[in-house]
């Protein structure tokens, strides 16, 4: 079958290319809940990583530039057919949701429990929310514009890297939303922004601008693809390789080979560098075109996990922190009561209340992540072929 996608539908080589992303992110989190090195540095720390630890980290780099640009481009599919106004309509009430669902559900996911004393954690639904509400906006533009635009949001955001949210004095909050990382303190609380705005949007809005492509026939679209691809991550291994511009953070020299390529593909993801973005969405194109070409069954499970992206997603931190708590009962007994019911460090959790060397082998963390996708698979198949049968409106919101 050579044909087009059809607009409004679900497109199966989308959903798997999500699907994949989705497994290889629960691998980080499962990381983040289980593994002892996590409560207290960076796997990317060249001072302190491993190379099996480093690539454990980097190879979930992946997960939110292909979410972003996969969700612009599934935006485009959904609203090829509908009137401007109601996918613009659709984009600002599902962003509207997923930032209520960061700020109760997911706050709840993260800590097992209720106490306001805690860091509130603006994370990915929250920067998914944002741009989608930004999308609503946006998709008014034409679309060559729109394209224009967000490439060069991509390519040049990084000149911003060198103001400071300070120097804007108590409107530093604006720029920790737009460009830097920080803590804001909002109504006596600590708000821990991670994602920026920039340049994600761009991402959701460039995904949007690719959505096109879907309408070609697969060979032609299967070009295109691997065209792309081929060129961004070209692109990114020699823009990174002149060490001038794209990240903040310049690779260097290290004690051996092997750590100076994990220096060279250490890049900043807070906020995504050009390199960044280049090095994970090239290699996701080249995965694309080779998904397009594939007939996968509905059992399948990157179609099962790509077609109830939020259902898994909510889904997955719960299971993943409630194994974490089972783990600590079994190996601390009745004391785990003191310490299982508060974030852990790693989620900016207080470590004194966690045991000296709290957390597991490397090892544990690939069991886990194993387990965790085996006992997902069941309940994302079965709320999938609920989603396939009915039409309620409130299904698309899940």
């Amino acid at each position: 079958m050579n044909s087009p996608a059809t607009p409004g539908s679900r497109l199966s080589s989308l959903d798997a290319l999500r699907g994949l992303v989705m497994i290889i992110m629960a691998l980080d989190h499962v990381r983040d809940f289980v593994h002892f090195q996590a409560m207290s540095s960076s796997p990317t720390d060249l001072t302190q990583t491993t190379p099996v630890l480093f690539f454990t980290r980097w190879i979930t780099h992946l997960c939110l530039p292909v979410f972003m640009f996969a969700a612009g481009a599934g935006a485009f599919l959904f609203g090829h057919k509908q009137t401007i106004g109601r996918l613009s309509q659709f984009l600002w009430t599902r962003g509207l949701w997923f930032i209520v669902l960061e700020l109760t559900v997911m706050q709840l996911a993260y800590n097992f429990n209720f106490s306001f004393r805690f860091t509130i954690l603006l994370l990915i639904l929250w920067i998914f929310g944002i741009c989608m509400i930004s999308m609503a906006g946006l998709i008014h533009l034409p679309v060559r514009w729109l394209a224009i635009l967000s490439l060069a949001v991509i390519a040049f955001h990084n000149c911003l890297d060198g103001i400071e949210a300070q120097q804007f004095g108590s409107g530093a909050w604006v720029w920790n939303l737009l460009h830097q990382p920080g803590v804001i303190p909002v109504a006596g609380r600590r708000v821990l922004i991670s994602y920026t705005w920039v340049p994600w949007i761009a991402v959701m809005a460039a995904g949007y601008c690719f959505g096109q492509v879907f309408l070609l026939e697969r060979a032609a679209r299967r070009r295109i693809m691997i065209r792309m691809g081929l060129a961004l991550t070209i692109g990114f291994v020699v823009v990174r390789a002149v060490n001038f511009y794209g990240d903040p953070a310049p690779w260097t020299n290290q004690k051996s080979a092997v750590f100076t390529l994990l220096s060279f593909l250490n890049c900043t993801k807070y906020p995504a560098s050009l390199d960044f973005l280049t090095m994970t969405l090239g290699p996701a194109l080249l995965v694309l075109a080779y998904l397009d070409q594939r007939r996968l069954s509905a059992a399948n499970p990157l179609i099962v996990f790509g077609r109830v992206p939020l259902f898994y997603f909510i889904l997955h931190f719960y299971l993943i922190h409630a194994l974490a708590v089972l783990a600590a009962w079994l190996r601390y007994g009745t004391p785990a009561a003191k310490f299982t019911f508060s974030p852990l460090p790693s989620m900016g959790g207080p470590a004194e209340l966690f045991p000296a060397n709290f957390g597991y082998a490397l090892w544990v963390v690939y069991g886990v992540w194993i387990l965790t996708v085996m006992l997902l698979y069941p309940l994302c198949r079965w709320f999938g072929n609920i989603k396939a049968i009915r039409r309620d409106w409130w299904l698309s919101y899940l």
